[in-house]
């Protein structure tokens, strides 16, 4: 596994110089800009993600109004007690996507979001809080808990949250098989694993949060 130094040294030279890699990293929010999150906004970040999930990024932003509507702005509360009338309702509703099974993880993810401020005073505290250093865990709670956030799913989610972390896409993953962090597409436990470590080696080396080292390594490839 290389030093991050030389990791960064690749990543400049494909794209430029290091002055072009830093100005194309993604901007990480603070604890305390975190903590302002609102329910309503958690839960419609885990609905755009999921929707999105093997479907055109492009078509769901377009349709993104009306799903606010068609879910009465997203308030948990509200849609932990969907009921059948309610699906029976969004199914049949042109302003959204028509998937039953991504319908109802609306509710699942609702009664995610409620209990995890019953738990942590918010979801967005729990997420803000959750040690970096064992980030794999906030995303397993993720993906046992709620629903359909397993995966990259759970990953995009955080990342449109501002939360600190790695998004394991196909370019990130070819760098982590290159550097023998793991030698094909982590989905186990024990590969999952193996990236946190070398995600806080890179980051006790660099200083650097993990969004930036996770940007970084996939400018090393694509």
């Amino acid at each position: 596994m290389r030093t991050f130094a030389e990791i960064l040294e690749i990543a400049a030279d494909r794209k430029g110089s290091v002055e072009i890699v830093e100005g194309m990293l993604p901007e990480i929010k603070t604890p305390e800009e975190l903590y302002g999150i609102p329910e309503d906004r958690i839960l419609a970040g885990m609905t755009k993600a999921v929707f999105q999930a093997g479907f055109s990024w492009k078509v769901i932003d377009n349709k993104w109004s009306g799903f606010e509507e068609a879910f009465e702005g997203f308030v948990p509360v509200r849609w932990k007690f969907m009921s059948d009338d309610d699906l029976d309702s969004l199914i049949k509703d042109t302003r959204i996507v028509r998937n039953g099974p991504k319908i109802l993880t609306v509710r699942d993810n609702a009664i995610l979001v409620c209990d995890l401020e019953d738990e942590y005073g918010s979801a967005a505290k729990c997420i803000a809080d959750w040690p970096a250093e064992d980030f794999v865990g906030l995303l397993e709670m993720l993906k046992k808990r709620g629903g359909r956030l397993g995966g990259m799913t759970g990953q995009i989610f955080l990342r449109y949250l501002g939360r600190d972390g790695w998004a394991l896409s196909q370019d990130v993953v070819a760098a982590l098989i290159r550097e023998g962090v793991v030698d094909k597409a982590p989905t186990g436990k024990g590969a999952m694993r193996a990236v946190q470590a070398a995600f806080n080696d890179w980051a006790e080396e660099s200083g650097r949060p993990f969004a930036h080292i996770s940007r970084i390594l996939s400018y090393t490839v694509g």
